[in-house]
């Protein structure tokens, strides 16, 4: 599975779902790419009013936060 999480500067919301996404890396075995938006006028029209967002294998799975009951489903071929 690969993990996209959207991030952008300052936001620490951000901080706390890389924080969660590097846990669970570890249990779930996902490649994690990480995306900051800042200073991009199209990713930052997309989802700066949503950040963090979290993509799993290019599927949103939660916005503000992770969803990690999401994420599990992903993993596990559910969702």
């Amino acid at each position: 599975m690969h993990v996209r999480l959207y991030t952008g500067r300052g936001c620490h919301l951000c901080e706390t779902a890389r924080a969660e996404l590097a846990r669970l890396r570890e249990e779930l075995r996902f490649e994690l790419e990480e995306v900051d938006v800042t200073g991009d006028p199209e990713l930052e029209r997309r989802y700066r009013e949503l950040l963090p967002v979290v993509e799993a294998d290019g599927e949103r799975v939660s916005v503000y936060r992770v969803d990690e009951e999401a994420l599990r489903a992903r993993a596990a071929g559910a969702g």
